[in-house]
């Protein structure tokens, strides 16, 4: 028994003495790492280029929705609108409704709008309806 006692003891040792050796082989390269003045201009090219990364995604993003808006307001303004009273307020009041719901579910918000400048463009006394618009329909 007492040779498996000597044996166990020299393994907890081993491993004690290996897994000491690790931590402080970490904590020794983390600390060279982190004090080294070349690393931390890498960090901060890097974030500062993951940063630009971004804005130009998003600046790609406002552009592309910006060309759909004009594209589906120019299709609108090809087809026509409605020149007969009773036309024009049937509609407007589709439009006005079919903007609603899809201002709702918030599933297209460019086509929502869409509808809400077609029945602007149909009505009346658009400042007023715009007025409605500001107090009614979410920015």
């Amino acid at each position: 028994m007492s040779s498996s006692i000597k044996t166990s003891t020299i393994v907890a040792g081993v491993v004690g003495t290996v897994v000491t050796g690790f931590v402080a082989y970490a904590i020794y390269f983390d600390h060279k790492r982190r004090s080294d003045p070349n690393f931390r201009k890498a960090l901060k090219r890097e974030s500062k280029k993951q940063a630009r990364a971004a804005k130009e995604e998003a600046d790609a993003q406002g552009q592309k929705q910006k060309q759909q808006i004009r594209e589906a307001v120019d299709q609108a303004n090809e087809e026509g609108f409605p020149k007969d009273p009773e036309d024009t307020e049937a509609y407007f009041m589709q439009e006005v409704a079919r903007g609603e719901t899809l201002c709702q579910d918030g599933s297209d918000p460019v086509e929502a709008a869409l509808c809400f400048y077609k029945a602007l463009k149909v009505y009346p006394q658009p400042r007023e309806l715009i007025n409605i618009y500001d107090k009614t329909v979410p920015k």
